[in-house]
């Protein structure tokens, strides 16, 4: 089995960054026109004056195997903040390899490094590995609260109200 490499994503890793979440909206089954994500956007909110995330990519044998996008979100009542996977994904060939899992522990150290309370990710309801993998590493559903959204245009209905 071939090593495995993680690493912070860098500027120069844009173009990679971008194949992966388009490899992820293609596993989704996303239209493309739900992901209009460039690289002029991914500059911006990842390397610009105030990135909105972090990427650390994984690599096996020199080439991208996967990604976790994440952030910082709080809680008010641990009064810390916490770390958000927002996607986390495996080539499909490359799968069953460990890299989720070595994602997941640099996220962990992260985590920990940063004093965060908690690691917090949304998964589909119908992709039973991923479910399964998480609660395999000791995550726990969330059952009670439900994900609420607004887009483009519910948000600007509501500032104008």
């Amino acid at each position: 089995m071939s090593d495995i490499h993680i690493r912070p994503g860098v500027e120069d890793d844009i173009p990679v960054i971008l194949a992966l979440i388009q490899a992820l909206a293609e596993y989704e089954k996303a239209r493309p026109e739900e992901v209009p994500v460039d690289q002029a956007v991914l500059r911006q909110s990842l390397f610009g004056a105030r990135p909105a995330a972090e990427v650390l990519l994984a690599e096996v044998d020199g080439e991208a195997a996967g990604f976790a996008l994440f952030f910082h979100n709080f809680s008010t009542w641990q009064g810390r903040r916490g770390l958000y996977l927002e996607d986390l994904f495996v080539r499909p060939a490359l799968r069953g390899r460990g890299i989720g899992k070595a994602l997941l522990c640099e996220l962990a150290r992260i985590a920990i490094e940063r004093g965060c309370a908690r690691m917090e990710w949304a998964v589909l309801d119908w992709n039973t590995p991923a479910i399964d993998f998480y609660r395999s590493l000791g995550a726990v559903p969330m059952d009670e609260w439900t994900i609420f959204r607004l887009t483009a245009p519910a948000i600007g209905r509501l500032a104008e109200r």
